[in-house]
């Protein structure tokens, strides 16, 4: 009965698209760039290399589609995949559509989306993090952030007068075994025997205005068997809490921001301490962006100090060629 229900349900929304006002959008970013590294190990060697995830900005090919239902509402898909541009290999664990692939329900209310989406941490960082999501960035100190997406999830967010509230709740974080890897962490939940295990929550404040902005974010990641990073059990957590902001002024925009992280998986060191500032600033066909990154953690010497700089020149509206420098300098035990 249950599987003629949802088979009516599929027809009725495909049946729909003739009736009703409807769009579907392709898009994609393909970024491809070559790295040099020095100074890699304890052997201190050099390396060329393609980088898989990014240079400046992910790659990846998307699906999106919005239907009017009338009276304000709107029902919506996205399907976005992330690619290894140089090999041509799918990113996030090998998934078909890692980046995205939700349904939602929108309106004057905000909007509530069911499937694999972005976490309300990843929303609340994004204008403050001026170099973003790059192979120079805060990934390099946490691999949350270039993974800060959930399985199974369940999502509201909606914003009133410049005010956005968000929130997340997943029924098991990720069904991916990419291991050991932060882009799959073997963790699928949606247990019948224990209903804490693999749980993911995320909530958001943020307030947007023309010249400046904040937010405050909260993510916890709940552990279960097999699980990667020291998660064994539901009865252990990876928490993190974000505080955020940025201001622009003079053209340039300046962001910064702090994030606490308290994981339980890892014993001898559990906590630490995340901090940011960088500074955007467009001049003509080129956009320059400087940001200094630093963890460090509470319960021993282990800190890492990241410098990142970096120019993009617009070729067209579409095209750009960019140069990016990252310098890292780690202490104690931080690799």
């Amino acid at each position: 009965m249950l599987k003629k229900v949802a088979s009516a349900i599929a027809l009725l929304g495909v049946g729909g698209l003739a009736q009703a006002q409807s769009t579907v959008q392709v898009y994609g970013i393909m970024d491809t760039a070559v790295e040099a590294l020095n100074n890699v190990g304890a052997s201190k060697s050099s390396l060329t290399r393609m980088p898989t995830l990014s240079g400046s900005v992910p790659s990846r090919l998307g699906f999106r589609g919005r239907e009017d239902l009338g009276g304000g509402l709107s029902a919506a898909f996205t399907l976005e995949m992330g690619i290894g541009s140089d090999a041509g290999v799918l990113n996030q664990g090998g998934r078909g559509f890692g980046r995205q692939s939700f349904v939602s329900l929108n309106g004057p209310w905000g909007s509530l989306g069911l499937g694999r989406q972005y976490t309300m941490l990843f929303w609340s960082v994004l204008d403050a993090d001026v170099i973003g999501p790059s192979l120079h960035s805060m990934a390099s100190l946490d691999n949350y952030f270039p993974n800060a997406r959930a399985d199974n999830a369940i999502s509201y967010k909606g914003t009133f007068s410049g005010l956005t509230i968000g929130a997340t709740y997943s029924f098991g974080r990720d069904a991916v075994n990419a291991g050991p890897s932060p882009a799959g962490t073997n963790c699928a939940g949606e247990s019948s025997t224990d209903a804490k295990t693999c749980r993911e929550w995320s909530a958001m404040l943020k307030y947007d205005t023309a010249t400046w902005g904040a937010a405050l974010a909260h993510d916890a990641l709940r552990g279960g068997p097999g699980a990667f990073a020291g998660l064994i059990s539901s009865d252990k957590a990876d928490k993190r809490t974000m505080l955020n902001g940025y201001v622009k002024f003079a053209g340039a925009k300046i962001g910064g921001g702090y994030m606490h992280r308290k994981n339980d998986g890892y014993v001898a060191s559990p906590r630490n301490d995340l901090w940011f500032v960088g500074v955007n600033y467009p001049m003509g066909q080129w956009t320059l962006d400087a940001q200094y990154n630093q963890l460090k953690y509470k319960d021993n010497a282990d800190k890492g100090q990241q410098l990142v700089l970096r120019g993009t020149y617009s070729l067209s509206k579409r095209t750009a060629a960019y140069a990016s420098l990252g310098y890292m300098k780690n202490s104690g035990n931080a690799a």
